[in-house]
């Protein structure tokens, strides 16, 4: 295994974890680019220009993107989230340089009008779906009610007025901002050819032009207190809590993951045991995620209605004696025996080696071997998590309930 990184002359990053004894090879463009680097009028346009990406460029139609990929039998795909947009495919060795030929001439699309106008009607469809299917954007109602204004507070799809009036140069002049080449890395992982990486990302990006670009990293001020959301045909309720974490810097981070996984994973935690084990929710959970300059851990609830107090009261007193007694060594190991199996199985994988490799240079310039993860976990103590909670409180959070009742007695 050896990590290797370079620099192109236009600023174009590339890191890659090579592994000769893999069996296949991942790629994957990671883009600065996300709901956080929008406006309110550009709300939507990332994960729309995502969708826009495969639809054609210069020397390839959106059919032939499609074909291409199949003919190698690749794994591809793309995903949007709040802070960036990532375009990947999994072949094998041997496809190396086509696939990554491939993924380079996508990251430069035609953007036409024509396939534009097609696309929103997508995108619009897709936001309806999401605001008519269980639970009905409970989360992101969550987000925006937690950050308020700031930029991690928006939809990741956009609403249906700002993706509405989105216009093909609106959405050309936010590429013009995010997609220079000093604002994308590539990361791969696998058996890889890193001679021929480097030579191949030359020839194929090294011609893009290099323009200035910059994130505020500002900092986010939590907003706290419950909000209502009726939906009169929800046959379920659907709770989301949101308090402040560790952000993606921190490296008390390793602790908040440990105590989310005693407190919230989805067997064998506090919450599986109070609330699932015997029937009182179908999910009961809680989970870290860390963004640059802020993190939150996240409570997610369903249930039956006419239990939904008596569940948020109690994730309520179970916050409150995490909080003031911390947990225990044999909850510790037990927690850190469940992750660091993860890592080391996940580590398996060279798509998930790709995706941890790529996230962590975007977010923090680093490289981490799966040791040395493991090794940050293991170092994690009881007192580590006492000082975590210390920090940051979960008692304090904001709270979204969507489902049929305009009102809950909780606390």
């Amino acid at each position: 295994m050896q990590f290797r990184s370079t620099v192109l002359d236009n600023g174009l990053e590339i890191v890659a974890e090579c592994n000769p004894q893999a069996y296949s090879t991942a790629l994957g463009f990671f883009v600065r680019a996300g709901a956080r680097d929008e406006t309110d009028e550009l709300s939507g346009v990332s994960h729309f220009l995502e969708h826009m990406v495969f639809k054609g460029t210069p020397h390839r139609s959106a059919a032939d993107v499609n074909r291409q990929f199949d003919e190698m039998g690749a794994d591809s795909n793309a995903m949007t989230g709040e802070e960036q947009t990532v375009y990947h495919a999994t072949v094998i060795p041997e496809m190396q340089d086509r696939a990554l030929e491939l993924l380079a001439d996508i990251l430069r699309p035609s953007l036409r009008s024509e396939d534009f106008d097609v696309e929103k009607q997508v995108i619009l469809e897709e936001i309806r779906m999401y605001e008519d299917e269980p639970p009905y954007g409970a989360y992101e109602k969550c987000m925006a009610a937690y950050f308020g204004s700031h930029p991690l507070g928006r939809s990741i799809l956009g609403t249906r007025e700002s993706v509405g009036g989105l216009t093909p140069e609106l959405m050309r002049a936010y590429f013009e901002q995010r997609y220079s080449p000093q604002n994308i890395v590539l990361a791969a992982a696998g058996r890889v050819n890193w001679d021929q990486l480097v030579a191949t990302a030359r020839e194929f990006c090294g011609p893009w032009a290099r323009f200035e670009t910059t994130r505020e990293i500002s900092p986010a001020r939590a907003h706290s207190g419950i909000t209502m959301n009726p939906k009169d045909d929800a046959v379920q309720l659907y709770a989301v809590q949101i308090a402040a974490g560790p952000a993606a810097e921190d490296a008390d981070r390793y602790a908040g993951r440990i105590m989310a996984t005693v407190l919230g994973d989805d067997s064998g935690s506090r919450f599986y045991w109070e609330l699932i084990d015997n029937g009182r929710a179908d999910t009961a959970a809680l989970s870290s995620l860390e963004y640059q300059g802020a993190g939150i851990f996240v409570s997610t609830l369903c249930c039956a209605p006419e239990d939904a107090s008596e569940n948020l009261q109690r994730i309520a007193e179970m916050e409150e004696e995490i909080q003031a007694h911390g947990i225990t060594q044999s909850e510790l190991e037990q927690a850190q025996s469940k992750i660091c199996s993860n890592v080391v199985l996940m580590g398996e994988r060279p798509k998930r080696r790709m995706f941890s490799v790529g996230a962590n240079w975007l977010q923090r310039r680093e490289y981490r071997t799966v040791k040395e993860i493991v090794e940050s976990y293991q170092a994690v103590t009881c007192r580590d998590v006492a000082q975590l909670l210390s920090k940051y409180p979960l008692t304090k959070n904001a709270t979204v309930v969507v489902g049929p009742t305009s009102e809950l007695a909780v606390g």
